[in-house]
């Protein structure tokens, strides 16, 4: 097993600063509701080579089973992109495989969320794509939010499923069926951002649908909301 010690003071600094972005982003999901228990699990990448990411890349994610409010940036442990444990004291979490797989398969994914939020998981339940009858969707997601195939936990067939149902999709969140979102980013703070947001246009589109049939938006606005979103609001 490789240790982080291997690694030169650039990566061990890059480590101990994902480690602390990690730690906080974790509190980030109880507070906006998005868990409950142990459940659910923050990941960022860490790139190793100068030129860019790799397959030699490390990723920090949480320990397996330990409570939010025991999370420190000390107990985020650190694997490598086949799952194996780097630093850290705890068994990783039992996602790691699919976050790992990820972030072998697609390189400019720096951060990667999983949660049970009800609202979303109750959409991937049923295998239904949540339908882009929102300004905030076509900005966010630049369409429908899709559904991923049914994968057991443990190895890398969430993962799979992930990247198969994203590869050519605009969106950050996938509905992985009868399990619940994941999301991807940039960094692990972009992909919490996504987690946020599928969980409220869920939640918004779920309710629109008892009042009645909510109305799509055209594919040409909602792709020109989406590049305005992308493009040009905010700080750049």
């Amino acid at each position: 097993m490789t240790a982080l010690d291997e690694y030169g003071p650039e990566v061990r600094d890059a480590v101990a600063r994902a480690r602390d972005q990690v730690s906080r982003l974790h509190a980030e999901l109880p507070r906006w509701g998005l868990v409950v228990w142990t459940a659910g699990n923050v990941s960022q990448r860490v790139v190793v080579d100068p030129a860019g990411p790799s397959e030699r890349d490390l990723l920090v994610i949480k320990p397996s089973g330990v409570t939010y409010d025991e999370l420190t940036p000390e107990s985020m442990v650190v694997c490598d992109l086949e799952g194996n444990l780097v630093e850290g004291t705890r068994a990783p979490s039992s996602d790691t495989a699919a976050h790992a797989y990820v972030y072998t398969h697609m390189p400019h994914v720096g951060g990667v969320v999983h949660t049970h939020s009800t609202y979303a998981t109750a959409w991937a339940a049923r295998a239904e794509p949540v339908p882009c009858v929102l300004t905030m969707m076509a900005d966010e997601f630049g369409g429908d939010i899709p559904v991923g195939p049914f994968a057991l936990i443990g190895d890398d067939s969430i993962g799979r499923g992930i990247v198969e149902t994203l590869r050519d999709s605009r969106s950050p969140a996938v509905l992985m069926r009868n399990h619940g979102p994941f999301t991807i980013g940039k960094d692990a703070k972009a992909a919490v951002k996504a987690a946020v947001m599928v969980e409220e246009v869920a939640r918004t589109v779920h309710i629109s649908r008892q009042l009645g049939e909510p109305l799509p938006i055209a594919q040409s606005d909602v792709d020109s909301l989406y590049a305005r979103y992308q493009n040009v609001y905010g700080q750049h």
